[in-house]
């Protein structure tokens, strides 16, 4: 009994080891069987063997059939993948190596996606193309164009080929309407206006896109607040305040009638011209207006009389008219006049003979010459008088505001060389000249009365010596002189101390004159003016 029992189990472990076999062959040949088939197997193995196995060996089992199944199948699958895997990275090698020689590279400057406002100036930024490190930029071809005067997306394309390779690359440029509205406001953003009136609103609009947008303006009022808003098409939006505030700000004005400067003669008498206030709240005011009047007609001086006004905001507005009284002309009287100085040569001989003769001069200087001449000059009690800065028409005709500029150029140096404000001047050319009218039409009307109102005094002359045109010897310009001096007249004589031949004639000059009852003056403040008649 015993002994058939261990045969009986021998036999069974035959059986079990040649089904285990089987199962290798049937991993082996993965057409054959499938996973189920091999559970099937094993559960038909564990009908054989009884229940003497346990259940832990039998999944030990069936992990090991999966893992042989596994390595049967990577044996399979992966050598021809691992082929087909180094092929392409070859050939990606070898392309990449064809490419970086060969093929174009396309650098743009800038953003690829540029925003320009209407109308506003495309630049391009630039671009590089090289080929193998080589620059090859100037043979790169642009497609597309940028209009900005006309809303929309623009793309350019810029394109590249060398041989196969073709390189491209794109810029996108889109045009807007970015630009806020304009609101333009009549008067400013802030109105005073008469407490007694009503406020006219005037303003206009203006979009760079859409035109005017006058009639799309909104307005909110809020006490003396004037908010104005507008929006054009692209949805730009433009909102601005004004205030207006009901005060009378404005000063009256006072306009005089005749001259702002008037030259009267010792104990001639003062006669009122006239006067006009207007205010822009009340209207005419001239009733209100103040005369404040220290005129002393038997005193040769400079005096002022003041006109004043003051509205019904207490708005105080003031004019001036200035009164000169002169000594009346002494007949017979020379005045030497010098200009164009000083110079080096002349000046300095001129000022010897003035100086031996005890004759005093006026000397209308520029902005040439040494200094210490005219400081001599002045402190030789000669007038240092203005004549200009740098006598160049073009220059100091060009206008009012560049005549004045010239002129005060000039006063300044006198200024900081004899400490002296001089306020007597000679126009360049005469106050008669009409070379001005070449450069400003009209300047000398203009300026023979601005110069008056700013306080100066301008003179011309009677008598020419002609050194400055055709007279070139001394003998010339001492006939020139003496031939029109007259004792029944002021005889201003007009001469150039940058002349050698007026330098020759001086003394001769002053000898005759001496001799024929002649007495000699320089000019002053209060010296009547001698004015010749403007021509432009």
């Amino acid at each position: 009994m015993w002994y058939t029992k261990i045969e009986s189990v021998k036999v069974v472990g035959v059986v079990d080891m040649k089904k285990k076999k089987e199962q290798e062959e049937t991993l082996k040949n993965k057409d054959k069987k499938t996973e189920e088939e091999l559970f099937k197997s094993l559960k038909e193995n564990r009908v054989l063997l009884g229940d003497d196995w346990e259940k832990e060996e039998d999944i030990e089992e069936i992990n090991e059939i999966q893992k042989n199944k596994e390595r049967i199948k990577r044996k399979k699958k992966y050598p021809w993948q691992i082929y087909v895997l180094l092929l392409s990275i070859i050939v990606l090698i070898i392309g990449a190596v064809i490419s970086i020689k060969y093929a174009p590279h396309i650098t743009l400057k800038g953003e690829k996606n540029i925003i320009l406002n209407y109308k506003e100036e495309y630049k391009e930024k630039g671009y590089k193309v090289t080929v193998n490190g080589k620059d090859h930029t100037n043979k790169i071809q642009i497609k597309g164009n940028v209009n900005t005067k006309r809303l929309g997306t623009y793309k350019l394309e810029y394109s590249y080929r060398n041989g196969l390779f073709l390189s491209k690359k794109n810029r996108t440029i889109q045009v807007k309407d970015l630009k806020k509205p304009i609101i333009m406001l009549d008067g400013g953003k802030e109105i005073y206006i008469c407490p007694n009136t009503e406020y006219q609103d005037k303003y206009k609009a203006i979009d760079n896109y859409d035109g005017e947008l006058t009639n799309r303006v909104k307005i909110e009022k809020q006490k003396e607040k004037y908010i104005y808003t507008v929006t054009d098409k692209a949805g730009n939006k433009t909102t601005i305040m004004r205030r207006v505030i009901k005060k009378d700000r404005i000063k009256p004005t006072i306009t005089l009638s005749g001259e702002k400067v008037i030259n009267i003669q010792i104990g001639q008498e003062y006669r009122e011209d006239g006067y006009q206030a207007l205010d822009n709240c009340d209207g005419d005011i001239t009733s209100k207006v103040i005369i404040e009047k220290n005129v002393d007609i038997n005193k040769a001086g400079v005096y002022e009389i003041k006109y004043k006004v003051k509205d019904n905001a207490n708005n105080e507005a003031e004019e001036k008219r200035t009164i000169n009284i002169v000594e009346p002309p002494k007949k017979g009287t020379i005045y030497l006049t010098f200009d164009d100085g000083p110079q080096e040569g002349t000046t300095n001989i001129i000022l010897d003979i003035l100086k031996e003769e005890k004759v005093p001069a006026t000397f209308f200087v520029t902005n040439k010459g040494p200094d210490y001449l005219i400081k001599r000059a002045y402190d030789e009690n000669h007038t240092i008088a203005l004549h200009t800065a740098s006598h160049n028409y073009a220059v100091l005709y060009a206008s009012d505001e560049a005549y004045f500029q010239d002129l005060e150029s000039v006063q300044t140096r006198v200024k900081n060389i004899t400490g002296y404000t001089s306020k007597i001047i000679r126009f360049p050319g005469g106050s008669s000249n009409t070379i001005s009218r070449k450069y400003s039409e009209g300047i000398m009307s203009r300026l023979t009365k601005e110069v008056l109102n700013r306080g100066y005094k301008y003179y011309d002359w009677n008598i020419s010596s002609g050194d400055a045109g055709g007279t070139t010897s001394s003998e010339g310009v001492y006939q020139n002189v003496i031939n029109n001096l007259r004792h029944d007249k002021v005889n201003m004589v007009l001469m150039h101390d940058i002349k050698p031949h007026t330098r020759d004639a001086l003394r001769q000059i002053i000898q005759y004159a001496r001799e024929q009852g002649y007495i000699f003056e320089k000019i002053t403040d209060t010296t009547d003016m001698i004015r010749q008649r403007v021509n432009n």
